[in-house]
């Protein structure tokens, strides 16, 4: 079980949202819990220090790419990006320094997966490049994949069947639980109890997570094969039920040199 950090990035700023508020309507805006006086390049050149792999740059609607490539430049080969990633410039991204791209609505497109498309864009970057976003929100009894910012219901569910399909073509899943993603109230449970019982690539969850308890919880229910990102409650991002040292020194890589949190 991983600490993975993030950097969510939005409108040029590194901000922590709550993700069910985002939208595509120029008039809107997304409630925000969080926005950084310090530059998207300043949180990767700390998860640098600390050893920390494996975490994910998102880019929130348009505006982000400066910030992004200066993330990747501060980490590289550290950090993956995703928003906006599709087959024409997935390769940049990697040249630009990313481990992985992450994505989503390039092969969830008009409410279903395109295997094609990922066909393709596997072909195109390998499958040890890719990260598919399978975030999800509930609808009844089932966790729906949801795109374009998370604003968009598709048809498929995150079942066992669809994960081992889609694993062939990628090398990890990250899952946001969008309905509770910044709320800092709690992880849907039902969610990581499932994924906790498959067997397969590896898993990151994030949403709700709020204490140690929250992580505590997805250990237990994900059997310890479930890895984990902190947001909004997050001390970096103003939060004040988690310490970012306290989760990297212990969640994060045994040979990682000793830091004094800032």
């Amino acid at each position: 079980m991983r600490f993975r950090p993030c950097i969510d990035l939005h409108a040029g700023m590194v901000k922590q949202i709550v993700g069910a508020t985002l939208s595509d309507d120029a008039a809107g805006h997304p409630q925000t819990n969080f926005q950084a006086e310090k530059p998207a390049a300043w949180f990767a050149d700390r998860y640098r220090r600390d050893h920390l792999t494996g975490g994910h740059v998102i880019q929130l609607g348009p505006g982000n790419a400066e910030a992004a490539r200066a993330a990747l430049a501060g980490w590289p080969g550290g950090l993956q990006i995703g928003g906006g990633v599709n087959i024409d410039n997935a390769a940049d991204w990697l040249d630009a320094g990313a481990s992985h791209v992450i994505v989503t609505s390039w092969v969830f497109h008009d409410g279903r997966i395109h295997m094609e498309r990922l066909r393709q864009l596997t072909h195109k970057i390998g499958k040890t490049r890719l990260v598919l976003d399978l975030s999800c929100r509930r609808r009844d009894n089932a966790y729906l994949v949801a795109t374009d910012r998370w604003q968009t219901f598709t048809s498929e569910a995150v079942t066992y069947a669809l994960m081992d399909r889609l694993a062939a073509c990628c090398d990890e899943f990250l899952i946001h639980a969008v309905d509770v993603e910044g709320r800092c109230a709690g992880i849907e449970t039902d969610l990581v109890a499932y994924l906790g019982g498959w067997q397969g690539l590896p898993v990151t969850y994030a949403g709700g997570i709020a204490s140690q308890a929250d992580i505590d919880r997805i250990e237990s229910l994900g059997s310890g094969n479930i890895d984990f990102t902190v947001g909004s409650a997050l001390d970096i991002f103003g939060g004040h039920g988690l310490r970012y040292a306290e989760l990297a020194k212990r969640y994060g890589p045994s040979d990682r040199p000793d830091q004094v949190d800032i």
